[in-house]
């Protein structure tokens, strides 16, 4: 098993991907490529955030990343993360419907085209130590800590910090650095 500790870049694969996006967008579909940066970059953050004491069943319980209403982006992300660990711990992934708890997830992505199920898994995570990832503008600005953007036909990704606080979730200043906007705390 790989883990992230001990690599030198922060974001292998995701960085790897997004510079070589207008070179591969032509050899393959933008959302199959999109997809692929999308799980790449979901498997990166788990090695770059900390969570709060008590948000693992076990200690060797495994970063679980629930992905809602996108069974493409799951599936790549089954692949992307099958045989690798993040700080120590093995990588699940786990499809989420509307109503489902999300106790046990620690990392949950939000596709913005459905808004009633993003307020929904939005307000049911509020407060909660699950580091809610968003694909729009919109479902960032109702909670979500990471939203995924497209600049200068890359796919990267801004932080809310403020988000990131109330649930208690702390994330590591070289993620930071690689995002392209940081939202801080108001203070």
């Amino acid at each position: 098993m790989r883990t992230l500790q001990g690599r030198r870049p922060v974001f292998w694969v995701a960085l790897l991907l997004v510079a070589l996006w207008p070179l591969l967008a032509h050899a393959q579909s933008s959302s199959s490529l999109e997809r692929q940066v999308k799980a790449a970059y979901l498997y990166k953050f788990a090695g770059f955030v900390e969570w709060p004491e008590g948000s693992f069943a076990r200690p060797d319980a495994p970063i679980v990343i629930g992905v809602a209403g996108a069974d493409s982006l799951a599936e790549q992300l089954e692949q992307t993360v099958a045989g690798h660990t993040a700080n120590g711990r093995a990588l699940q992934v786990k499809r989420v419907k509307r109503g489902d708890s999300l106790a046990g997830i620690h990392i949950l992505f939000i596709p913005a085209q459905d808004k009633g199920l993003a307020q929904d898994l939005l307000a049911a995570s509020r407060g909660q130590p699950v580091l809610t990832v968003t694909d729009g503008d919109e479902t960032f600005g109702m909670g979500g800590m990471i939203n995924f953007v497209i600049a200068d036909e890359r796919l990267r990704f801004e932080v809310s910090l403020k988000h990131a606080a109330v649930a208690r979730l702390k994330i590591s200043a070289r993620m930071l650095s690689a995002a392209l906007r940081v939202q801080q705390v108001a203070g």
